[in-house]
Parts: structure tokens; C-alpha cells; sequence
């Protein structure tokens, strides 16, 4: 099983997030929904045991493509999130 396969997706009300569960630990990338084609990446964490293998990455990714299958555009408040976008100049038409 590859990291993106074990990503789930969680939303409750204008909060949402994006998780990998492996061993008893928790990588995340946390967003707000600012409006229905805006959502704002607030916050990734990636525990030490996730280092190394693409979880961080992964999250980013994730969020990137359900963006733009549903139409919504991201502001990258999380530094994570902004650095990697600035290393994906294909994922421009996503982030604002």
C-alpha cells in the first residue's frame, strides 16, 4: 500500500483535514473552508517515525487534486504548504 492510498479525508463543518494513520501515529494537513472555492491549508505536521517517507508530500498532493476536482482554490497558510507549492509550478492553477 502506497502513503496516498492510506490518506483519508475528515470535514466537520468549516474544518477539514487530510490524515495518515500508520503504527499509533498521525500525519496531517489541517484546512479551513473560507467559502465554497476557497480553502485555507493552515497546518501540516508529519511526526518524526513518518520521516523520510513521503507523507508530508502525499498530504500536499492530495489537497492539491481533490481541489481541483472540485473546483476550489488554496490559499497556503501553512509554510509547508507554500514551500511545496513553490517546488510544483504545475500546481499554480490551484493556489492563490
Amino acid at each position: 500500500m502506497s502513503v496516498e492510498d492510506e490518506i483519508t479525508r475528515e470535514v466537520a463543518g468549516a474544518k477539514g483535514r487530510y490524515v495518515i494513520r500508520r503504527d499509533g501515529g498521525e500525519a496531517e494537513l489541517t484546512y479551513s473552508i473560507a467559502s465554497p472555492v476557497l480553502i485555507i491549508a493552515d497546518h501540516t505536521e508529519v511526526p518524526d517515525s513518518f520521516r523520510g517517507t513521503g507523507a508530508g508530500l502525499a498530504l500536499v498532493q492530495r489537497l492539491v487534486a481533490d481541489a481541483r476536482a472540485e473546483g476550489v482554490k488554496i490559499f497556503p497558510l501553512c509554510p509547508f504548504v507554500n514551500a511545496t507549492r513553490k517546488r510544483h509550478p504545475e500546481w499554480a492553477d490551484v493556489f492563490v
